[in-house]
C-alpha cells in the first residue's frame, strides 16, 4: 500500500527557481510518489528552467506582486485541470521569498520602508492572496504548505529584515486555518528548515560562513539537505498529516539545542 496515498493527486507549486530550489525537490518527490505537479514561476526564464527540469508538467508564469496575475493563473490552472481532476487540486506549495539588498546590508533600524514592504508583499502576503483566490480550486481536505526558517528569534545580521517577515508568515498560518475552517478542512502548515545550500541563500552576504557554522552546530555534524526539508513538505501535503494544522515544523537536525556544543565553545574561547 502507498502510505502517503499521493498517486494521481494534483499539487500546485509556487516558487521554483532552479534545480537547487526546495520547490524543485518537493516537485520531484511528489512525481516519484505518483502525483501530478503544476509549477508556477516568476518569469519566462524560470519557465524554461522548470520545463527542462519537469518535462510534461504544466508551467505557468505569475508575478505575485500584482494580485491580478494570481487571479489570471488561477483561471489558467482551473482550465488545465478541469478534464482530469474535476477542477480540484489537493494541495499548494508556497515557496516564495524576496528581499532587495541592492543597497547592501544595512543595520536593521535603517531598513528602507519600500524594501521591507515589497519583501512582505512577495514573501508573506502572497500566501494569503494565493489561498484566497485558489480557495475554489482546493479540495475540502487539501493541504497548503509554505517554507519558513528554523527560527525568527535569532538576530542574524546578514539575514536583514527577512526574519520578521517570516515571523509574519508563520503567524498567518493560524489565521488562514481558522478562516478556512468555516467551510473546509484545508490545512495550513510551514516547513522551517535550518540553513540550506540553495541559490537563493547564496545571495545573502556572509551566508556561506553561517552555513558552515550551522553544520558544526547540528548534532550529527552534517548539514541539513534540501531533500530532507522537501520530504517533510511532502508529508504535510499528504493525508497522513491530517491531524496537523497551523504549525511550523522545524527541520534543523538538532541545531537549535546545540549552541553549547563542546567543540564550538572550545574554539570560541581559545
Amino acid at each position: 500500500m502507498d502510505f502517503l496515498n499521493l498517486t494521481d493527486k494534483c499539487f500546485v507549486i509556487f516558487g521554483l527557481a532552479n534545480k537547487k530550489s526546495i520547490a524543485c525537490a518537493i516537485g520531484k518527490t511528489l512525481l516519484n510518489q505518483g502525483a501530478r505537479v503544476i509549477h508556477v514561476v516568476r518569469s519566462q526564464a524560470r519557465q524554461e528552467t522548470a520545463r527542462s527540469l519537469f518535462p510534461g508538467c504544466p508551467v505557468f508564469i505569475c508575478d505575485v506582486e500584482d494580485e491580478n496575475n494570481i487571479i489570471r493563473v488561477r483561471d489558467a490552472i482551473a482550465a488545465e485541470i478541469q478534464a482530469e481532476t474535476g477542477g480540484r487540486i489537493n494541495g499548494l506549495v508556497h515557496s516564495l521569498a524576496f528581499a532587495n539588498y541592492s543597497e547592501g546590508m544595512q543595520p536593521f533600524h535603517a531598513t528602507v520602508k519600500k524594501d521591507f514592504l515589497q519583501a512582505m508583499d512577495i514573501s508573506c502576503f502572497s500566501l494569503i492572496a494565493i489561498c484566497n483566490h485558489f480557495q475554489g480550486l482546493l479540495s475540502t481536505n487539501a493541504s497548503v504548505v509554505t517554507i519558513s526558517i528554523s527560527t525568527t528569534r535569532m538576530a542574524a545580521e546578514n539575514y536583514g529584515y527577512m526574519a520578521p517577515i517570516k515571523a509574519a508568515l508563520d503567524s498567518s498560518l493560524c489565521f488562514l486555518a481558522k478562516s478556512f475552517s468555516a467551510f473546509s478542512t484545508v490545512r495550513f502548515n510551514a516547513v522551517a528548515p535550518g540553513l540550506l545550500k540553495t541559490s537563493a541563500s547564496a545571495g545573502i552576504p556572509g551566508y556561506v560562513d553561517s552555513y558552515l557554522f550551522a553544520e558544526k552546530a547540528t548534532l550529527r555534524k552534517k548539514a541539513l539537505t534540501t531533500q530532507e526539508a522537501a520530504d517533510i513538505a511532502v508529508f504535510l501535503l499528504s493525508e497522513r498529516s491530517s491531524g496537523i494544522t497551523a504549525q511550523t515544523l522545524v527541520v534543523d537536525a538538532g541545531m537549535a539545542i546545540n549552541y553549547f556544543d563542546r567543540e564550538i565553545v572550545t574554539k570560541a574561547i581559545s
